[in-house]
Parts: C-alpha cells; structure tokens; sequence
C-alpha cells in the first residue's frame, strides 16, 4: 500500500520553522500597523460644538457632527461623519 499524503504537507522540524516564522511575521505586522495608528491618532485633539443640542437618544450617529478633530483622518474610515480640520 501507498501512503497517501497531503501535496502541501510539511511534517517535522521544517514545517514548525515555516510556521513559526509565519506566524512571527503576522504579528510583527499587526504590531507595525498598530504603532503607527496610535501614534497618528494621539496627534489629534478633538472639540465638541453646540453640546447643548446633542440628543440623548437618536438615530446612530446622528451625534457625532458635533464632533470637531483637528488632525487628518487616520485610515480609511469613511461611516462616521466627523468634521476633521487641520
């Protein structure tokens, strides 16, 4: 009998190196990518205007054009309705 194997199969000490490194590389890029968010983000300030007409209940998101950032937009965010000056 032939033993049937998987054509993408990596056994032994190879495969736990190549999955190691894999898995050591993803987070090394999450890590990068968070870094960078927050160092970004911490560079905006924000102000609130009009606080007095702000609805305690509403639709979602209704409130947040009250919402002032001074700063540029971090990421591809385009559902809230922040106001952003720079």
């Amino acid at each position: 009998m032939e033993k049937q194997g998987s054509p993408f199969g990596i056994d032994g000490i190879t495969g736990m190196l190549i999955a190691t490194v894999l898995l050591l590389t993803i987070l090394g890029g999450l890590t990068y990518a968070a870094i960078v968010t927050q160092q970004a983000t911490a560079q905006q300030s924000y102000e609130i205007k009009d606080p007095l007409n702000i609805k305690m209940i509403g639709p979602d998101l209704e409130n947040e054009t009250h919402v002032i950032v001074h700063g540029s937009p971090v990421g591809g965010d385009t559902l809230h309705k922040y106001k952003f000056e720079k």
